[in-house]
């Protein structure tokens, strides 16, 4: 009988044992297809509706200065166009842009003024040319002009308006109005005296840079990407960063350009087209035809090559790169010429190694750019305080000589009154 009882207790026990692991899975069952429900409405919502982008501050220097031809589009499909911008050039979709980027909208005939009838060209780039401009209320600009012949320059001339709208950070070039007048598409920003990274490094009848305009471009770079990456409500992926869309301002300051193909982070399941500078592609994006942010960092990487070495991507800078990265010192054979015993080689090996981690060929295996940000933010603080040190170091040797020279005036003056008695 006390077998039989035992056996009785042992099958109740399992019993409540299946029954409460049964009403647990259906417990979680039913949380997790709740949770799934909200997950898609929340998508839904953000499909139709219009996230607000954070604002860092926007500085009040001066920009665009010229592009430069040399970007390549192949084969087109991209992500699709939010429901605020039109898809063809009618009025109702010049309407839905002026109220969608709140941006002033400028008549044909002002521009025309504004441009001595354009004939203020500063420049050529694939979107079509650029002048400059001084307005009645806003001084100086910029006028990028929409080529008639541009293919992709429409879709381009949209997606800016629409990003930098919205877009607003001391490193990035302020889009301050547009035109759509007369059949005509023009971009106006703020003046940049300086011109592009490009032309600095590799226009001879310019002043080299020297290596601490260098690094604080480097620092500027990244905090413009760093913003469109980590700051910007959704994540802007760029994907065209390179030395001619970097331009500088009067006080030598950089700020990212040319939003043309930018993209907000939006993963709808398609692929982008391959678009992008040649040099300046991440070879993984290539192959897999998706562009991350870490392909951002990729074409980061390769600018903070050319700043060291002056040497253009699409004149085999990555052999050149891959040869010096055989020995621990090998980048002080590639240096810029206009830097060498111009500059600590040790900041230049550390700047070397930044970029090498952005090139790594494994996307998830580069950093981010808040990191890279960080790791060049320290490198110039690192070469501040060694130049406070020097300096307080000049200042103590200087002290002790202006007190020899005083101890010396003294001894003397006492002999003198000694002689005198």
């Amino acid at each position: 009988m006390v077998h039989k009882a035992d056996l009785v207790i042992i099958g109740v026990v399992v019993g409540v044992a299946v029954g409460l692991l049964l009403a647990a899975a259906a417990f979680f069952g039913l949380r997790w297809y709740r949770r799934r429900a909200h997950l898609r409405k929340c998508a839904n919502d953000h499909g139709t509706s219009t996230l607000p982008i954070r604002q860092n501050g926007v500085d009040a220097s001066n920009i665009l200065s010229e592009s430069f031809p040399n970007s390549v589009s192949v084969k087109v499909s991209t992500y699709p166009v939010k429901a605020a911008l039109p898809s063809r050039w009618n009025k109702h979709g010049k309407d839905q842009l002026a109220s969608a980027s709140g941006l002033p909208k400028y008549h044909y005939k002002d521009i025309q003024k504004a441009t001595k009838n354009f004939t203020t060209i500063l420049g050529q780039g694939s979107f079509g040319p650029v002048y400059k401009a001084t307005m009645p209320v806003g001084g100086v600009v910029a006028v990028k002009a929409l080529a008639s012949d541009s293919k992709q320059g429409e879709k381009e001339f949209q997606t800016e308006v629409s990003l930098l709208g919205r877009l607003h950070h001391r490193n990035l070039v302020n889009l301050v109005g547009y035109c759509v007048d007369k059949g005509q598409r023009m971009l106006i920003y703020e003046y940049m005296s300086n011109g592009s990274l490009a032309s600095s490094l590799y226009n001879e009848e310019k002043q080299p840079l020297n290596w601490e305009e260098r690094l604080q471009i480097a620092l500027d770079i990244s905090h413009g990407i760093e913003y469109l990456h980590d700051g910007a409500v959704p994540p802007v992926i760029h994907r065209d960063l390179k030395s001619a869309n970097i331009l500088l301002d009067h006080l030598m300051r950089a700020k990212v350009a040319d939003f043309g193909l930018s993209k907000e982070e939006v993963f709808d399941g398609r692929n982008s087209g391959l678009k992008g500078t040649y040099g300046y592609i991440d070879p993984m994006y290539i192959s897999t035809n998706k562009f991350t942010m870490k392909s951002d960092i990729y074409s980061f990487g390769i600018i903070l090559f050319e700043l060291i070495t002056a040497i253009h991507p699409q004149q085999n800078l990555l052999e050149y790169v891959n040869l010096a990265a055989m020995s621990s010192d090998g980048i002080d054979e590639i240096l810029d010429k206009a830097l060498v015993g111009e500059c600590d080689p040790e900041e230049v090996r550390s700047m070397a190694r930044i970029a090498h981690r952005c090139l790594h060929k494994t996307p998830r295996k580069r950093p981010s750019i808040a990191e890279v940000s960080q790791a060049i933010s320290k490198l110039k603080q690192r070469r501040l305080v060694r130049e406070d040190s020097t300096m307080s170091f000049a200042s103590e040797e200087f002290s002790g000589v202006v007190g020899c020279i005083e101890l010396q005036q003294n001894q003397l003056k006492k002999m003198t009154s000694i002689a005198e008695s």
